[in-house]
């Protein structure tokens, strides 16, 4: 039976102690699963990554990520601090908020650097890096100099520079063109088939299924309307569209209007 990595039981959490963004969150993510996050905007998607990678904690209801109970006093543990860094890595969707260095090398090597990772095997981590996302013409430029498509590979590499066993991700196909699109899917997977745990959030119905074993739905009110396999999520039309994940695309023929489901892809 494969280990828990995160518990989640009857969260909530609210911004400013007034604005609600989860409302009663329980869910169960286990070593090596690709989970999928998806929801129409404002549903509490990336609020609960930032709970995942202990940049917020929950009001009540609790959470346990590698089997300790989450609080900002247990991430200030310099030691706990340390190793659950090293264990969860999250790419932001918007990428100009990860990648601040002055050129691409430093910010890839940044996260490594400061956990004490030995120079020779950050060289290798880099290397290998370089090579896997085509970058190589890349490292020595300022990262606010390149294409949406080159951040979102960047802040991805940085973020697998750690090496983490859990990688979360904030809409990582968001703006991006297919083959771009393409290039980052398949990263996603091959981490996954090297045994890393994938967090998903996406607006991206088309790239659900591949990066899936579980599809979490949170609904207008902040919590999961459903789970269940990519199938079973996608197959249903009727409660995709009350969830405000696709809509009924209208067209005609000849002198027949038809309409049928349409994803709200990116």
């Amino acid at each position: 039976m494969k280990n828990t990595v995160f518990e989640l039981a009857d969260v909530h959490y609210s911004y400013l102690g007034k604005f609600p963004a989860l409302c009663g969150v329980s869910l169960e993510i286990r070593q090596g699963e690709k989970i999928s996050v998806i929801g129409a905007n404002g549903t509490g998607k990336s609020s609960l990554l930032a709970l995942l990678d202990g940049l917020i904690f929950p009001d009540t209801g609790v959470i346990r990520g590698f089997g300790e109970n989450m609080s900002e006093k247990v991430l200030n543990d310099a030691e706990f601090s340390k190793f659950f860094r090293g264990k969860v890595g999250l790419v932001f969707q918007n990428p100009e908020v990860q990648l601040f260095c002055p050129t691409v090398r430093e910010d890839i090597v940044f996260g490594p650097l400061n956990l004490g990772v030995p120079g020779e095997e950050i060289r290798k981590r880099l290397d290998k890096l370089t090579e896997t996302f085509g970058i190589s013409g890349l490292l020595d430029r300022s990262p606010h100099q390149l294409s949406i498509g080159e951040k979102r590979k960047i802040a991805i590499a940085s973020t697998l520079a750690v090496e983490p066993d859990v990688l979360i991700l904030d809409e990582p196909t968001a703006g991006l063109d297919p083959l771009t699109s393409r290039h980052i899917v398949d990263i996603i997977l091959q981490a996954n088939i090297e045994g890393k745990t994938v967090i998903t959030a996406t607006h991206d119905m088309h790239i659900v299924e591949e990066v899936s074993d579980v599809v979490y739905v949170f609904g207008q009110d902040k919590k999961i309307a459903r789970s269940g396999s990519p199938a079973e999520i996608l197959s249903d039309d009727d409660f995709l569209r009350e969830n405000n994940l696709v809509h009924l695309h209208s067209h005609r023929h000849k002198d027949k209007i038809h309409a049928h489901p349409h994803s709200h892809a990116d």
